[in-house]
């Protein structure tokens, strides 16, 4: 699975195993670190039950990455579940190595950066030290599902959670036990959560029912929602045919006005914008169409638009905001470095491009037992009563011959 964001200045992108740190307006040298060459970890024979002890096995792919809100840390964690802090500034440094318990799917660093919060595909949130980057994780709160996202609000007083069961929980951080709300009105699962910069009461939402939603999440409380199918002019893809056109990301961008989506297997890539005053907060700007598919999508520190595409030639473009309108930047110097490095590192990667459909495994599959048992019973109701019907007919069904009357006759004298 190939993701972009940014730490700084720093353009980063995972790529199967590799994590890749290029910087956009310095010629630094560019950071590649590679999970399938990191530390193994060995089980003990207590962590295998008294069997004899093994490495822990897995592809070694980076499942999910944050960035602290200063650009100075950033986590990874892979198949094989590690979980990897780094520092970016003022050189790019390993911290720490631990251990999850289980794959991971979701980071979120506190905006205090001393703590980085790990929601796993058990439906636990773990938390890890960061100021003790070799201290062993904590177990934080859970859920009875599967967890598919985790952020934190602003004031690093709430946690919220979303979960394959179509619910957002927001919790209090000191004491997670405490349910502050939940922020109920999907109807299949939570797949990415945003706080926009400049509201940070509100809460985007995006699912597998294709729609994006906006919150006021301590109230839990809904205020507008956007059914993104009624935007396609054309449902030609297979994910949209099959009603599976999830929302995959959901980002904004610094100034919090500019809000874009993106929807697993589409070609295109929906514009927002966020205002407060209007009744419409959540509007509609427009839609941007790619001839190769979009795998991901994330704003810069100048709020220019970086796409990442599902193509070994164009692999990058930016979209810029001029005039009322978003334009593509070919010719940005930004642009040529960091596709070039990319080239270079994806050239050694085998497994380059994402998988056509993130989510298929998590829409839930309804068997219509009702209307099978209601046929069956039917039928034996059927059978039951032609049984009766041949039960009260005759066993002779052939008619009797009347016998002709016996005449009496006197001899005659």
């Amino acid at each position: 699975m190939a993701c972009l964001g940014f730490c700084g200045e720093w353009f980063l992108s995972t790529c199967s195993s590799k994590l890749i740190a290029v910087h956009t307006k310095e010629p630094r040298e560019p950071f590649v670190f590679d999970c399938s060459r990191a530390e193994k970890r060995i089980k003990t024979a207590k962590d295998v039950n008294g069997s004899d002890a093994s490495e822990e096995t897995g592809s070694d792919t980076v499942l999910a990455f944050a960035v602290s809100s200063s650009g100075k840390l950033v986590a990874i964690t892979d198949d094989t579940k590690r979980l990897i802090l780094f520092q970016c500034e003022p050189s790019w440094l390993c911290i720490s190595i631990r251990w999850v318990a289980r794959r991971c799917t979701s980071l979120a660093f506190s905006q205090a950066e001393d703590e980085l919060l790990v929601a796993d595909k058990s439906g636990d949130v773990y938390s890890f030290s960061v100021v003790e980057p070799e201290k062993d994780g904590e177990l934080k709160m859970g859920h009875l599902s599967m967890l598919l996202a985790v952020t934190i609000s602003a004031d690093d007083q709430y946690i919220i959670t979303a979960d394959r069961d179509e619910k957002i929980r927001v919790s209090r951080r000191r004491s997670p036990y405490d349910i502050q709300s939940y922020c109920l009105g999907h109807h299949q699962f939570v797949s990415t959560l945003e706080i926009p910069t400049s509201h940070p009461h509100w809460l985007l939402s995006g699912s597998g029912d294709g729609t994006v939603k906006l919150w006021e999440f301590e109230s839990g409380r809904k205020l507008q929602s956007w059914d993104l199918g009624q935007l396609e002019d054309d449902l030609c893809s297979d994910a949209a045919k099959g009603n599976n056109a999830a929302v995959f990301r959901i980002c904004s961008s610094p100034g919090g006005r500019d809000v874009a989506v993106l929807c697993d297997g589409l070609m295109n890539v929906y514009m927002f914008t966020l205002e407060r005053t209007s009744d419409e907060k959540l509007r509609f700007h427009s839609k941007l169409h790619f001839l190769h598919r979009p795998m991901d999508i994330g704003f810069d520190t100048k709020g220019r638009l970086w796409v990442l595409l599902d193509s070994s030639d164009v692999p990058l473009q930016i979209h810029t905001f001029r005039k009322n309108s978003w334009e593509c930047d070919t010719e940005n110097d930004d642009l040529r470095r960091v596709t070039e490095i990319l080239r270079t590192q994806w050239s050694t990667t085998d497994n380059f491009t994402s998988v056509t459909n993130h989510f298929e495994h998590l829409y839930k599959v309804s068997f219509d037992n009702v209307s099978v048992y209601l046929q069956k019973k039917q039928q034996r109701i059927e059978e039951h009563q032609l049984k009766r019907t041949k039960a009260q007919k005759p066993k002779c069904n052939k008619k009797s011959k009347k016998e002709p009357d016996e005449v009496l006759t006197r001899p005659s004298t």
